[in-house]
């Protein structure tokens, strides 16, 4: 891989999300996530929740012990993930906000009001050696807020800027597009590695992809739900396709 090459990491929580719904053994999270790191994945991300509503304790044993590319930890700042996150030692973990009735996380984490708990949280996961990743919105004080607490890595959240595409809010889409990109310029200037995701589609995906400072997206319902129409490797390689491209 090239510096300039953007890289991809394949969620594959909503695997696991239908196999749940009959309380089976069958779709495999695993089993996905070797197909896509088969596929041009350069890594495997996975959000175990409180609920456990999706991937469960048993997927991220044996996540760990199947991937050859990392595994980025999604999880809420909670001591049980922490022990959770210690024991294993992913490559990533990435601190995301979590509230039980959401159907998905909807938002950034508030860093700025709560940085001195997070910046406790998150040094024992450093100091074991993973690379910790704030999921925040494209907010200039919610960045200076993670740089401050030694976080390495931020995800852009790039939820609203999909939303307005699929609503044909052009306007507010372009100027969430100028927030996210403005944002990881100035993540960028102060040092930080910088991701994005969330909601991100064929369709939306080569405007964030385009910029410079982004080193890696996170994306997975949208390429759970196109398997379902073209096979899960294709629509990963499609997915690759364009981030290439947008990439130059």
């Amino acid at each position: 891989m090239t510096d300039n090459q953007l890289r991809l990491g394949v969620n594959i929580d909503h695997v696991a999300t239908v196999r749940n719904a009959r309380g089976g053994a069958y779709p495999d999270p695993v089993r996905a996530a070797k197909l896509a790191e088969e596929a041009g994945a350069d890594g495997i991300t996975a959000h175990l929740r409180e609920d456990r509503r999706h991937i469960t304790d048993a997927d991220i044993d044996a996540l760990m012990e199947a991937l050859t590319v990392p595994l980025n930890f999604e999880m809420a700042a909670t001591e049980e993930m922490q022990k959770i996150a210690l024991r294993h030692k992913p490559h990533a973990v990435c601190i995301v906000p979590e509230k039980r009735e959401e159907r998905t996380t909807e938002g950034g984490l508030e860093v700025a009001r709560e940085e001195n708990r997070l910046a406790h949280f998150i040094a024992p996961l450093r100091d074991a050696g993973c690379r910790v990743s704030i999921f925040i919105a494209a907010d200039k004080k919610q960045i200076e807020a993670a740089h401050r607490i030694g976080a390495e890595v931020i995800e852009l959240h790039t939820g609203a800027y999909c939303d307005f595409h699929v609503e044909g809010k052009i306007d507010e889409r372009d100027h969430e597009l100028e927030a996210l990109k403005e944002m990881s310029a100035y993540a960028h200037s102060l040092g930080l590695e910088v991701h994005a995701g969330h909601g991100l589609t064929y369709d939306t995906v080569q405007p964030v992809a385009a910029f410079p400072e982004v080193k890696e997206l996170n994306i997975g319902h949208f390429l759970i739900g196109e398997a379902v129409f073209r096979g899960l490797t294709p629509a990963v390689q499609e997915m690759r396709r364009l981030m290439d491209k947008a990439r130059g």
